[in-house]
């Protein structure tokens, strides 16, 4: 059974994320919402993405990042076939940089 993912609940999480004015409000945020461990295992998935669009190998990933092998594959997964999302930000972000 899949579940689905846009619900109310999570309409209100985006909500609230997207209210935030700056990093420090992130921070503040995230902090509350989540434990260390699942910001540090979200922001490791986002770093193992950006070095395999930089084709990084998977031995340089996990020794820069510490993910496994595995959690490289699904990012790589991701990357591949899912929905453009780390690929939307990446340009975003590199264009803010051009700024």
């Amino acid at each position: 059974m899949v579940k689905k993912l846009r619900t109310e609940s999570v309409d209100h999480l985006f909500d609230a994320i997207l209210s935030l004015q700056n990093r420090e409000e992130c921070y503040t945020f995230f902090e509350d919402v989540c434990t260390v461990n699942e910001l540090f295992s979200l922001s490791q998935r986002f770093e193992v993405a950006y070095m395999l669009r930089e084709e990084k190998t998977y031995l340089d990933i996990a020794e820069k990042t510490g993910a496994s092998t595995a959690t490289i594959s699904r990012v790589n997964r991701s990357l591949n076939y899912g929905n453009d999302g780390y690929d939307m930000v990446f340009e975003r972000l590199k264009a803010k940089e051009k700024e």
